[in-house]
């Protein structure tokens, strides 16, 4: 059973991804929230799986929200889902803590889907976005800040490149050849280095220092 977390300000949208997450086998909706405020208020008691974010909130908007829940559960995985497609806010989304970003006009079949591979370890993104993200690295738009290695150990180097290939804890075990629980310590010692609290953030701050 996947636990999922709305916070959505339309209520028209939010109850629609409640009864479709609900209404689904293997898919729980624990909490259905208007605003940032009261999500992470709630966020330890409710303990979700996955999040659904808006970006445009009143309040704290939805980046602020990532940035704040992984600070507060470095390990829960945030899906953006908004109406925003342009690459600064994807990059700010992603750089907050987000695992993933899809717009709103997601067929239901593929929220589901993104939702079932956010919670496996990946990072779906739409086609369009996807896009957008690829162009900027080529283009150069996101700007290497230095060649600090952060005292990453080699081994830490490893996990962070599969990470960043979308491989979930057991996955990163099974090639490495090591346990899931030794996989774990590796990435709280990565974050901890590189002072970040989500997989994505890691990642994103590997590729910007050319860690990876």
């Amino acid at each position: 059973m996947i636990d999922v977390a709305i916070v959505e300000d339309n209520h028209t949208i939010r109850e629609g991804l409640a009864a479709l997450i609900n209404g689904t086998s293997g898919y729980k909706c624990v909490g259905a929230y208007f605003d940032c405020e009261t999500f992470l208020l709630e966020l330890e008691t409710i303990n979700p799986d996955v999040v659904l974010m808006d970006i445009a909130l009143p309040g704290i908007n939805g980046i602020e929200g990532v940035k704040r829940a992984t600070e507060k559960k470095p390990d829960l995985d945030v899906l953006m889902l908004t109406i925003y497609e342009d690459s600064e806010k994807v990059f700010d989304a992603l750089c907050a803590g987000a695992c993933g970003y899809l717009v709103k006009k997601t067929p239901p079949s593929r929220l589901l889907e993104a939702i079932k591979e956010v919670n496996e370890g990946g990072s779906p993104m739409s086609s369009r976005i996807a896009r957008q993200v690829i162009g900027a690295f080529k283009e150069g738009n996101i700007a290497s800040e230095d060649d600090s290695n952060y005292n990453l150990s080699p081994r830490e180097k490893e996990v962070l490149n599969l990470l960043s290939e979308g491989n979930n804890y057991k996955e990163i075990a099974e090639v490495l050849f090591i346990s899931v629980d030794t996989v774990r310590h590796h990435i709280r010692n990565i974050y901890k280095k590189l002072h970040v609290h989500s997989r994505s953030e890691a990642v994103a701050k590997a590729i910007r220092k050319k860690l990876i």
